[in-house]
């Protein structure tokens, strides 16, 4: 798992600073635990805020900056991102399409007795742009 490596990598340099890794730890675990669409966003954007102070602590020490691992890291955690993104966009599609059918005749007709409702979008506060990671 990504995230855990991460922890561990910048834990390596920075042992002292447990705070930000509790947070992480904890930002992951809600995300996991996350039950609907809308708490799963709100966990999401935790885990955002946390792996950015993550982060930032990697600022302070320019060893872990040029570790080969913690690069490497950064970048398949940006590729992580990117893939999220795109399953974002492609699960609101579908529960788009989805509502607008059970909402529409002859559809609704049969959907509400069946138990079919309209779904909620997953929407992550400032899903519209990717986090920025400076690493000096």
């Amino acid at each position: 798992d990504l995230i855990p490596n991460l922890v561990e990598t910048v834990r390596a340099y920075a042992a002292h600073e447990r705070g930000v890794f509790e947070e992480v730890t904890r930002a992951r675990a809600a995300l996991q635990q996350a039950g609907t669409p809308g708490t799963a966003a709100d966990a999401n954007e935790g885990l955002t805020i946390a792996i950015g102070r993550l982060f930032a602590v990697a600022e302070a020490y320019p060893e872990l900056k040029a570790s080969e691992s913690f690069l490497q890291l950064q970048e398949d955690l940006t590729d992580t991102e990117d893939k999220i993104s795109a399953a974002r966009r492609y699960y609101n599609a579908t529960v788009m399409r989805f509502n607008t059918a059970v909402q529409s005749i002859p559809w609704v007709l049969v959907a509400s007795p069946l138990g079919f409702h309209a779904r909620e979008f997953f929407s992550a506060h400032g899903d519209t742009a990717v986090p920025q990671v400076s690493l000096g």
